[in-house]
């Protein structure tokens, strides 16, 4: 099984940090609204960074990582892996 970190982002510049086992239902629960608390509140509906991990106990480690982070550094994170800030949901078979 592949789990997955990721970032989404609001359109106001809100980050949520999350961790999952199925990418595209997440980021599909996301931009619907059925994430309840911060992503609900801030509606973070954009696929900005993800990365895969093999082993669930990695995966929220790194979460946990990431969340410790300044958001400066959050930034230069998603701007290496994703300059545009483009939604990488785009990219996702339908």
């Amino acid at each position: 099984m592949v789990y997955h970190v990721y970032i989404m982002a609001s359109e106001s510049g809100a980050l949520y940090i999350g961790v999952t086992n199925f990418l595209e239902r997440r980021v599909a629960e996301h931009k619907a609204g059925l994430i309840s608390g911060f992503s609900e509140k801030y509606k973070t509906k954009k696929l900005v960074y993800f990365e895969p991990f093999g082993d669930i106990r990695n995966a929220i480690a790194r979460k946990k990582q990431l969340k410790r982070w300044r958001r400066e550094k959050k930034v230069v994170l998603i701007g290496k892996f994703n300059p545009t800030w483009r939604d990488l949901s785009e990219d996702f078979n339908h």
